[in-house]
């Protein structure tokens, strides 16, 4: 039996993957092996040693002290792709936003409010101020090309525009996917030079971080539309406003805005709504738990973010040792090697390494004792060893 502890409210439709008889939903222990999250701060958490696995139901991390938990030798899933859809059509939205200033039109429509016979006169008078462009046949960049950059890119170029995508780790399975009127930009120069809109969909790292700055900003056209549904430290806020005062941005979307940007003329700011649908919560969910689930079952690893992915079909009548080490020389011999001293037979084995951590799965035939776990345990590389009936 596996204890799930929950700290947010995870969609029925996920909790509902766990069978009663092997898996208990308990938010008050002190002592999970798993841990379903959304956007619970878990930094300042202690990690149980019984912890093995945590699922966070949408894309970021930065609520999980990731570091923390690969030392310790604990998973971290997300579920990538399982909100692309309700992404996108948010971003669709936000192109429409800032292109034809629908947002302060519908607020000013209502100030209209008890002048009688007179509004159609006034709205005719008025409605000058909210005209803007249609998005057919404007340029688009895309930057990042992962499940929401893909579905935008795509849909964009439906919709009459002329897509641009740059994306320098761009997977052979997203490739595939990409639609063949997209042009794919050698550079972020030229999706700057070329895009009258430009839509940001990468994660945030040390080398993305204020990648929308006073510099970047200089290189793209006057009256750009910037779009961000990603990460709001992707665009330095400070660079950002002085570029819509001097009109050289046009409009700013975006889902996390800061205390700075709100109710200033040009931007559009959402309350962090990308994933906000039940559809989205849905998928999250089923799929931060179908993934929890193999590996406390079975050891096998899908989008978790701090391990490589490894999925073994289990061999009858076996033993299966799931083992967290850090990825030096000579590591899968010195497992070899205890295994047979101990006696154990290995009939089936994977290994894969990422970064400074690999993780490896053994089937095992023979007696497994204590000892020779323990054995296993001691060597110097390992983070932690797990037997599965």
């Amino acid at each position: 039996m596996y204890t799930i502890k929950t700290l947010n409210a995870i969609s029925p439709a996920g909790l509902a993957k766990l069978p009663v008889n092997q898996f208990e939903v308990d938010n008050e222990t002190t002592a999970p092996q798993g841990i379903l999250v959304r956007s619970a701060d878990m930094h300042d958490m202690p990690l149980p040693d019984s912890l093995l696995a945590i699922a966070r139901a949408g894309a970021g991390t930065n609520n999980i002290p990731i570091e923390e938990c690969t030392n310790a030798g604990i998973v971290v899933f997300n579920t990538p792709g399982a909100n692309a859809n309700a992404v996108k059509e948010l971003v669709l939205c936000a192109l429409f936003l800032t292109s034809r200033k629908i947002a302060p039109a519908l607020d000013w429509v209502k100030t209209l409010k008890g002048q009688g016979d007179q509004v159609e006169k006034l709205i005719e008078k008025g409605k000058g101020q909210f005209a803007g462009p249609e998005i057919q046949g404007k340029a688009l960049g895309v930057v990042g090309l992962g499940a929401i950059g893909i579905l935008v890119a795509n849909a964009a170029s439906q919709l009459g525009m002329e897509v641009y995508g740059y994306d320098p780790y761009l997977s052979v399975e997203h490739a595939w996917r990409l639609s063949s009127a997209v042009h794919l930009s050698p550079s972020l120069d030229e999706v700057y030079q070329k895009c009258d809109y430009i839509t940001l969909h990468l994660p945030q790292t040390k080398d993305t971080k204020g990648m929308v700055n006073g510099e970047s900003l200089q290189k793209m056209k006057d009256g750009v539309r910037i779009l961000n549904f990603a990460r709001g430290a992707l665009v330095d806020t400070d660079a950002l406003l002085e570029a819509l005062g001097q009109g050289k941005v046009a409009a700013y979307a975006t889902d996390f805005p800061a205390d700075a940007m709100l109710g200033v003329e040009g931007v559009v700011a959402l309350p962090h709504l990308g994933a906000s649908t039940p559809e989205s919560e849905d998928n999250c969910a089923v799929m931060a738990v179908d993934q929890m689930k193999d590996y406390l079952e079975n050891g096998n690893i899908l989008n978790a973010v701090n391990l490589p992915s490894i999925s073994m079909a289990r061999e009858p009548g076996t033993r299966r040792i799931c083992v967290i080490h850090r990825n030096v020389p000579n590591t899968i011999a010195m497992f070899a090697a205890t295994c047979g001293d101990a006696g154990i037979n290995i009939e089936n084995m994977q290994s894969k390494s990422r970064g400074e951590y690999a993780y490896t799965i053994l089937d095992v035939s023979g007696e497994l004792s204590s000892s020779a776990v323990e054995a296993l345990r001691g060597l110097e590389p390992i983070v932690k060893v797990r037997v599965i009936q």
